[in-house]
């Protein structure tokens, strides 16, 4: 068996996910009804056989650190396993906050040396995707590579938000990099970087130690580019779905792709695991359709009670919808709830958010409505698509009868 090890860059936010991320990073965004977009790594980890995980953390680690808690939903625990959470530390030598991928990476070579691992993968927690890592794992063997990076092929049109790179097709699941750019502004490629990086632990600490003197501290702008002058590069080409979740339009599309006749995403084929002890997901009673509910391509869990109409759109554990409450295209995340005669389309609903009765959010088509955790929006209110609400706000909040496109709610 081969010693691997992975590290999963999971601390991060990103502003255009907005109130979203304003208390937890991205990787622990709710997805699906019911995961975190997190146990796609976590899950293909697992699955593949590796066992040994660090997690790197810095921005709101609270939420990701009770939701990984000991690394058991995955696992990860007992002899030679283990999936540790690794925040930025100060030590006997100066530390600080991470300032980049490779500089997270950096401050946590002695996790890598405590394992003496033969292979070092790293990668992101904000996609979602199924892969097996042992298919890039053997041809990473096959090729005698010093570091292998998974690919997927995007259209040119906004590929030039990812890095790039130009491949030698020496067989039909990938070949020797031959040029990388990141982010370039005219794309020479269709292949971008899943940010699945597999390396020889010598090179990769040797690369890191190097770039810890520069002034910026990424892997695909400042390491990759020069291992590939000097280093045998191989790009493994990933053929399955991926789902990118850096906007709020990408995140509600990858969920929307779990719905419809024919699901770009077949959630049973992916073996999620998550942990049931987060949000009380394992104590809930099981969900209830009054006499009143329609439910139409639509997904929900546990402790849900839905007496309105759902139409294409994913409901988390402990949703309510109201007798007369219509639910379409949207996505309610933990204990919602809709009240009787509200109407939410098109929106993007934070935990622990109420919305009285007899109340208009989101339009379709138009642009993603989004709501802060824990907001109570009073009845008769409009809020048309593409308006923000900000966490935490209370009635008296709102102090108008309608809110249009653009407005931010605080």
């Amino acid at each position: 068996m081969i010693n691997v090890l992975a590290m999963i860059l999971a601390g991060g936010r990103v502003d255009e996910l907005g109130v979203l991320t304003f208390f937890r990073p991205k990787s622990v965004l709710p997805f699906g009804g019911l995961y975190r977009v997190i146990d796609c790594s976590l899950s293909n980890l697992m699955h593949s056989g590796i066992e040994k995980v660090g997690i790197l953390s810095q921005y709101r680690p609270f939420h990701l650190i009770r939701h990984i808690a000991n690394g058991e939903p995955w696992d990860m625990v007992g002899r030679n396993r283990c999936a540790a959470i690794l925040p930025p530390f100060k030590g006997r030598t100066e530390s600080d906050w991470y300032k980049g991928t490779a500089d997270a990476v950096y401050q946590n070579i002695d996790f890598i040396n405590l394992h003496k691992p033969d292979l070092v993968m790293i990668l992101s927690g904000d996609h979602v995707y199924r892969m097996d890592y042992r298919d890039l794992i053997a041809f990473h063997l096959e090729t005698s590579a010093d570091l292998t990076i998974a690919f997927t092929r995007v259209p040119v049109e906004g590929a030039s938000r990812f890095g790039l790179a130009r491949i030698d097709d020496e067989e039909e699941r990938g070949g020797r990099v031959l040029e990388y750019v990141e982010k370039p502004k005219t794309p020479s490629s269709e292949w971008a970087s899943l940010t699945i990086y597999l390396f020889k632990p010598g090179l990769l600490i040797e690369a890191l130690t190097q770039n810890a003197q520069k002034a910026s501290h990424e892997f695909g702008k400042d390491i990759i580019p020069l291992l590939v002058q000097g280093a045998r590069v191989y790009g493994y080409k990933h053929h399955g779905y991926w789902g990118y979740t850096r906007t709020l339009d990408e995140y509600w599309q990858t969920n929307m792709d779990l719905l419809g006749s024919h699901p770009r995403i077949d959630i049973s084929t992916y073996r999620l695991r998550t942990n049931m002890a987060h949000r009380e997901i394992r104590d809930r009673g099981t969900a209830h359709l009054g006499r009143s509910a329609v439910v139409e391509d639509s997904l929900f869990y546990s402790g849900c009670d839905i007496r309105g109409t759902v139409v294409r759109s994913i409901l988390f554990p402990g949703v309510r919808v109201a007798e007369g409450a219509v639910v379409e295209d949207s996505i309610l995340f933990f204990d919602d709830t809709i009240g009787p005669g509200a109407h939410i389309s098109r929106t993007i609903s934070d935990v622990e958010v109420h919305v009285a009765g007899q109340t208009e959010i989101g339009g379709s088509p138009g642009e993603l409505t989004v709501i802060g955790r824990g907001t109570a929006i009073p009845p008769g209110i409009g809020i048309d698509a593409g308006v923000t609400v900000y966490p935490n706000l209370v009635s008296s909040s709102f102090t108008k009868s309608r809110y249009v496109k653009g407005e931010v709610i605080q």
